[in-house]
């Protein structure tokens, strides 16, 4: 074991003795140019390759200075290789030459700090350097991976985006976003800058020991189970059943024309559809669907594009950064809603500092007004579009086009441009009330606010809640009823939520950690009367503090 290394010390040579860092030295390696990350212990400098993070450089921001272990199976895909030309991050002068493929050729990185600038990860006990985010060409090694010679590794290019402050292992959300470790290890041996000293704990902060150590066994229980493995026949049904509704609300115009009630019959079809859509490229965003990553990619792309009109890397950019940080300002983008909303912590914020844009004592009620109706035809149309042309995603661009194209060249036959429009208008804002309902029903009831720093299992459970589950509700909400379940695994395909929700519940019993299960119309009823809690703290607060 080396001695206690110092801050900014390059990568790690083959064959040298790692050296060790106390977590005091990892702390202030957490702004956007420098970065580190610790995963099972390991360290890892991720300042030059966070923007080439195939889950986005904001996701794995978000655990800068901390164990990320948990969120590592979820983010990155199962075979890391892609289509995209470009090169691997670009490898630090000075850096030994390892045997193994060699990968190489320009990437085009998406931001240009200063060349110094430097991000760090820890993993495995050992840290990582991701490097500067320059325009710059590079070449990556793989030692002894003979079956990826000539290949290329990273996505298109990402935003630049901050990450906040994180102070811990993040083995567990390692695990949780990664499927293949043995592969993903491969892509960061090269940041690998040290692990952390024998006496500092893998957690910095208060954490729950056992309980880290017991949700692992329960995660290695479900695997054994093969809690992990899809069935082809639930998601070819699934799939089955969209296309169908498709081609019934067309047929319902079709053979009964275009009156009010063939076209509110087609309205409540597609907007099924829609909905049904939104849950299906959810699991095929989570990479449980096929056991190749390029599948399920390729596959949500067909499903968000194709029969939605949106770009699948916009949901993940936004979906995943919700899974690592569930419920946390800044880092949750389901909950950073202010100044439109307030939730949670920010309601006394706001109060004491006398802010007031809206009337928040009665955004329970406004809420009806322009959050079920407008979420998806307004807010999610002009975040995806600005997302597709800001990132210059143009495949994705031509994945919505056919979707709108499809779409109009059904319907304006019957109903000319206007009724056209006017179909889809309803079509989506009938979408958006089943998307409000069904996605906040776990998240606004529980508790928000500022990071906490805590262990994988802790943090998830304190921000979601399950809903009593049943034949209709299981498929009305995509089997999202099992939200503890979905946060805890995010890999697992739904169907087997059933299977390893007593586990789960027996480890919540063991450690005292709220296990809470709702009734349907509760759940419903309990976002608005959380708004209105959020809005009486802001109104005390506005007027007493």
């Amino acid at each position: 074991m080396g001695d206690v290394g110092e801050p900014g010390r390059g990568p790690a040579q083959p064959g040298a003795p790692l050296p060790t860092f106390r977590w005091e030295q990892i702390r202030p390696h957490n702004l956007p140019g420098d970065k580190w990350l610790v995963i099972e212990r390991r360290v890892y400098d991720i300042s030059r390759w966070a923007q080439r993070h195939p889950g986005g450089s904001r996701l794995i921001g978000h655990h800068g200075a901390e164990d990320a272990t948990p969120m590592s199976r979820h983010v990155l895909p199962r075979r890391v290789v892609t289509r995209s030309s470009g090169s691997i991050w670009p490898e630090p002068s000075g850096r030994a030459a390892c045997s193994g493929s060699l990968l190489t050729s320009p990437f085009p990185w998406s931001s240009s700090p200063s060349s110094g600038e430097t991000t760090m990860l820890c993993l495995d006990r050992r840290t990582f350097e991701m490097g500067h985010t320059g325009r710059v060409p590079g070449i990556f090694k793989i030692p002894g991976d003979k079956s990826l010679r000539g290949r290329t590794f990273g996505s298109r290019r990402a935003c630049p985006v901050p990450g906040g402050p994180v102070y811990q292992d993040c083995q567990d959300a390692f695990h949780a976003f990664h499927q293949d470790l043995n592969f993903v290890r491969k892509f960061l041996q090269p940041l690998l800058i040290g692990e952390l000293a024998p006496e500092e704990p893998s957690q910095d902060g208060p954490q729950n020991a056992q309980l880290v150590e017991d949700f692992r066994a329960l995660r290695q229980a479900a695997e054994d189970m093969k809690l992990f493995e899809a069935k082809p026949a639930f998601f070819a049904l699934l799939l089955g059943h969209i296309l169908a509704m498709e081609v019934l609300a067309w047929l319902t115009i079709y053979l009964l024309g275009p009156g009010w009630v063939p076209s509110t019959l087609a309205a409540l079809v597609l907007a099924t559809s829609q909905a049904q859509c939104w849950c299906l490229q959810h699991d095929l965003g989570h990479t449980s669907v096929f056991r190749k990553s390029q599948w399920n990619h390729l596959a949500q792309q067909f499903v968000m594009g194709q029969l939605k009109g949106f770009s699948a890397h916009w949901w993940n950019f936004r979906h995943f950064q919700h899974h690592a940080k569930p419920n946390i300002f800044h880092k949750d983008p389901d909950v950073t809603v202010a100044p439109v909303f307030l939730l949670g912590e920010s309601s006394v914020e706001y109060g004491r500092k006398k802010r007031r844009y809206l009337p928040y004592n009665h955004q329970h009620l406004y809420f009806f007004l322009i959050g079920p109706p407008l979420l998806t035809l307004v807010n999610f149309e002009v975040e995806n579009l600005a997302y597709m042309l800001v990132c210059m995603r143009w495949m994705d661009l031509l994945w919505a086009a056919s979707f709108y194209s499809r779409f109009f060249l059904c319907y304006i036959p019957f109903y000319g441009v206007p009724g056209a429009l006017l179909l889809f208008v309803a079509v989506r804002v009938l979408e958006s009330h089943w998307f409000v309902w069904i996605t906040q029903m776990n998240h606004i009831p529980k508790e928000i606010g500022h990071e906490k720093h805590r262990d994988w299992a802790s943090s998830q459970l304190a921000a979601t809640c399950n809903v009593e589950p049943s034949l209709f509700i299981d498929w009305f909400s995509g089997h999202l009823n099992f939200q503890i379940e979905h946060h805890l695994f995010p890999t697992m395909p739904r169907h087997n939520y059933r299977r390893v929700a007593p586990l789960v519940k027996a480890l919540c019993a063991k450690h005292g950690l709220s296990y809470e299960v709702k009734p349907f119309l509760t759940a419903l009823v309990d976002i608005v009367g959380s708004l209105k809690k959020s809005g009486d703290i802001w109104l005390e607060a506005y007027l007493h503090q």
